[in-house]
């Protein structure tokens, strides 16, 4: 009985054809899948290209004024920007001298601001847990959803027009940019470092100086000279609103009519971050 059970029954035809019919009915209905698959990503695709060929006719076709655009009225437009205002250019020195500070103050005091928001929002090292890691990244979203403009318009209600203005505006939208950049960095720090310093006997301060600052210092000096420039943009903006620099300068240009005068304020933009850019480039390889 024993070699019996041990032997192999040999399976029947009749369970070969139901293992076949089996293996088949699995396959129709993997193809059928994969096919309504298809389909729902292709009406997904269409609905997508069709809701943006109606965005474009009705905001781009049906809303401008196509019979004034000719190549003739082009043309003009272009040659009245092309006329520089070479005598305007020496009165700009100081507005971008000032345009430079603004968005050096700006971008400190908004790294000051951004360091404790940073700790309070990476989950590896908040000191209150789940609680003060919602407030920290409820900081951050209230700074970026937050526009400039509005900030300047809240800060020359209460500070007057002038520069402090803008400083201030800038300062609390970098912020959320900065914080965020570094809670992540901090989130995705190595742990090795931390467990040594931490069996060492170090305290939370040290392990924060000397196992995790190292370790994020390259994505705050990149997060910081990457405000900077994007705050030297925004201070054109906060010229709208009065607070000072070549943002005034511009809109100055542009409530005159004077297209030269513009050109010769973008340029002088342009130039300030050119500079930037290639003192924030050494700036980078010496410090890191």
């Amino acid at each position: 009985m024993a070699a019996l059970c041990q032997a192999e029954i040999p399976r029947s035809a009749r369970d070969d054809r139901l293992w076949v019919r089996t293996m088949d009915a699995l396959t129709i209905v993997t193809i059928a899948k994969r096919r309504r698959s298809r389909r729902l990503g292709l009406a997904i695709q269409l609905a997508i290209l069709a809701l943006v060929l109606w965005s474009l006719e009705a905001i781009v076709v049906g809303d401008t004024d196509w019979k004034r655009i000719t190549l003739a009225s082009v043309g003009r437009a272009l040659g009245r920007f092309a006329d520089l205002d070479w005598r305007l250019l020496p009165d700009l020195l100081r507005p971008a001298l000032e345009t430079v500070v603004m968005a050096t103050l700006a971008t400190l005091l908004g790294l000051v601001l951004a360091i404790p928001v940073a700790w309070l929002g990476a989950d590896n090292i908040s000191p209150g847990g789940r609680v003060t890691y919602a407030i920290g990244r409820a900081l951050m979203t209230l700074s970026r959803s937050i526009h400039e403009i509005v900030w300047g318009l809240v800060f020359v209600a209460a500070v007057g027009l002038g520069a402090l203005a803008g400083i201030l505006a800038m300062s609390l939208r970098s912020i959320g940019f900065i914080s965020k950049m570094v809670a992540e960095a901090i989130e995705d720090v190595d742990p090795g470092p931390i467990e040594a310093v931490r069996a060492a006997g170090g305290s939370r301060f040290q392990i924060l100086m000397f196992a995790i600052v190292p370790q994020v210092l390259p994505v705050v000096l990149g997060s910081i000279i990457f405000e900077w420039d994007v705050n030297v943009r925004r201070s054109t903006i906060m010229g709208l609103v009065g607070a000072g620099g070549l943002g005034l300068a511009l809109h100055r240009q542009i409530v005159s009519y004077n297209y030269g005068g513009i050109v010769a304020v973008i340029l002088s933009i342009l130039g300030i971050i050119l500079i930037g850019e290639v003192a924030s480039s050494h700036a980078r390889k010496a410090v890191l």
